[in-house]
């Protein structure tokens, strides 16, 4: 082999691998910059709710006595019944938000036939204070102002209305006779 074609080779070996090493290099930059870019952009995480809500107005409209059926329209269907326990409903509610705790509530009602004898559980808040915790969290940034003021809405001239078009004559009326469903008799 001539000395000119072995340096062409060499030369494109070493080439190649320069090529390989600025991709490979290429590369991990723009792996640190995707970290830096993953740490200043955080996806949103959402409050995972579960179960049945109760809320302190549906405990506090319970009463010994009613019937179950009296006791799921306050409350909706429980969460948890079972065979072995069929004197027994539980009404179990669980939220999970990021960077907080599971909380749990939980209702158990014993029955005795078809009427409520007894009812215990948490503590649970009501509707108004659980609307709150949900809405506290999720407000991390100024609102902005939803309503335009008159300098604004001057910018934009109202469109212009075409001419109304003369009211049309009325139809005529639609035929209600319709053909029998079963053909003729034979």
């Amino acid at each position: 082999m001539p000395v000119k074609a072995h340096r062409s080779a060499r030369l494109g070996v070493t080439l190649f691998i320069g090529a390989c090493l600025t991709a490979v290099a290429g590369c991990s930059s723009l792996d640190s910059a995707s970290n830096r870019l993953a740490s200043v952009v955080t996806p949103y995480k959402v409050n995972v709710v579960q179960g049945n809500f109760v809320s302190r107005e549906q405990v506090e409209a319970l009463a010994p006595g009613m019937s179950r059926q009296q006791v799921r329209d306050i409350l909706g269907t429980p969460l948890v019944t079972s065979l072995f326990h069929a004197e027994r409903w539980e009404y179990v509610f669980t939220i999970k938000r990021p960077g907080e705790d599971l909380q749990t509530r939980k209702l158990t009602l014993f029955f005795q036939g078809d009427l409520l004898q007894r009812f215990d559980g948490d503590t649970m808040p009501s509707e108004a204070e659980f609307v709150a915790s949900l809405g506290s969290r999720s407000t991390k940034g100024k609102v902005p102002v939803l309503e335009a003021t008159d300098a604004q809405l001057a910018r934009f001239p109202a469109p212009e209305r075409a001419p109304s078009a003369p009211a049309a004559a009325p139809a005529e009326p639609v035929s209600t006779s319709y053909p029998p469903l079963e053909g003729p008799a034979r």
